[in-house]
């Protein structure tokens, strides 16, 4: 069972797959929010699919570009090196690579032949774990199965700091862009901009980035320093650790920072009779722990898994437009146009 679920995650680690994948991410993200928005507009009422439309036509466009760009500009931001994946410079590599070890060792017909593949072309599971069966025969061969899907590199105390940063500047952009997009679409469909609504968009922006990333993001650096000092090594162990801090962290503690601060200092900001209140608290809710997926993904991220990686913008994005939208608790109608959670 352990073999097969590493196995598992050396073929979704190749390479030339990890790429294709990052390349898809545009166009499936795209996609997918034009056909959720376009199934918003029909679901409206029909006296407010126009401003559906123009809502989430807003929200939607500027969470999208901002996501795919985010990742760019974290690295940047940090001062890490952001990886293209470029599929004409792994090709290239894993030709050298293949081509050096064919021509200094005895290769078998079946290994020959999979090694001709995995120069240019992704392998299926069954041809990882025959790869696999084939190279683990000799010293060099495991070296050359580990230099064609390199093994996870686990991040270190000495990473944390830089790789919560980069981590965190991803997830911030796509929920600014979700608010700014609301912003707009507000201002275009009713010539002004709303207090209450403006407000909910900013708490709701607080509460997606604080609960829902930020400080997710520390919980899980954090549990990993501590196994780390520890002296924990086991993958399971340090997931589990991971998954725990982002629970307390996040989850809980994320929630109540993120209302005190919409209480304490966005209110007052839009509304200074804060005992009026603009919204209820912000409640977590099942919806809410189903988007801790980019938690997972964040782990794996920290694990040093390559796969999850190019799925982080299109995670985030799901924040930013709740953001966008200004979704609080207590408003659910999905026909209703203003701060609404469209979500299903």
């Amino acid at each position: 069972m352990i073999k097969s679920v590493k196995l598992a995650g050396k073929y979704l680690d190749q390479p030339l797959l990890v790429s294709k994948f990052k390349q898809a991410v545009p166009t499936i993200f795209t996609a997918g929010a034009t056909a959720y928005g376009v199934g918003n507009v029909i679901e409206a009422e029909p006296e407010n699919r126009k401003k559906v439309a123009i809502r989430d036509a807003s929200v939607l466009s500027a969470t999208v570009v901002s996501a795919l760009a985010a990742p760019r500009i974290a690295a940047k931001v940090v001062g890490k090196t952001y990886e293209k994946f470029a599929s004409k410079d792994i090709i290239k590599k894993n030709t050298q690579i293949v081509d050096e070890f064919v021509s200094k060792e005895k290769v078998s017909d079946k290994l020959g032949s999979l090694l001709e593949k995995a120069k240019t072309n992704v392998l299926n599971f069954k041809e990882v774990k025959a790869l696999h069966e084939e190279t683990s025969k000799t010293e060099n061969g495991k070296k050359l199965f580990n230099t064609l899907i390199p093994e996870p590199e686990n991040v270190t105390s000495k990473d944390i700091v830089n790789e919560i940063g980069r981590l965190s500047v991803l997830g911030a952009i796509p929920v600014a862009g979700g608010v700014a997009g609301g912003l707009a679409g507000e201002k275009i469909s009713d010539g002004k901009l709303s207090k209450e609504h403006t407000a909910n968009r900013v708490k709701e922006g607080a509460y997606q980035y604080l609960a829902n990333i930020f400080l997710c993001n520390v919980g899980a650096a954090a549990a990993l320093g501590i196994m780390e000092k520890t002296n924990v090594k086991s993958k399971a162990g340090r997931v589990a650790g991971m998954v725990t801090g982002i629970l307390t962290t996040g989850v809980i503690g994320g929630s109540a920072i993120a209302n005190y601060i919409g209480k304490k200092v966005v209110n007052p900001i839009f509304d200074k009779n804060s005992d009026k209140k603009l919204n209820s608290e912000r409640k977590p809710e099942v919806l809410d722990i189903c988007l801790h997926s980019d938690d997972i993904a964040t782990i794996a991220v920290m694990s040093g898994l390559k796969w999850m990686e190019p799925a982080l913008p299109i995670l985030y994005g799901i924040s930013g437009y709740r953001a966008g939208i200004g979704y609080r608790n207590g408003n659910k109608d999905k026909k209703n146009v203003d701060n609404t959670l469209a979500i299903a």
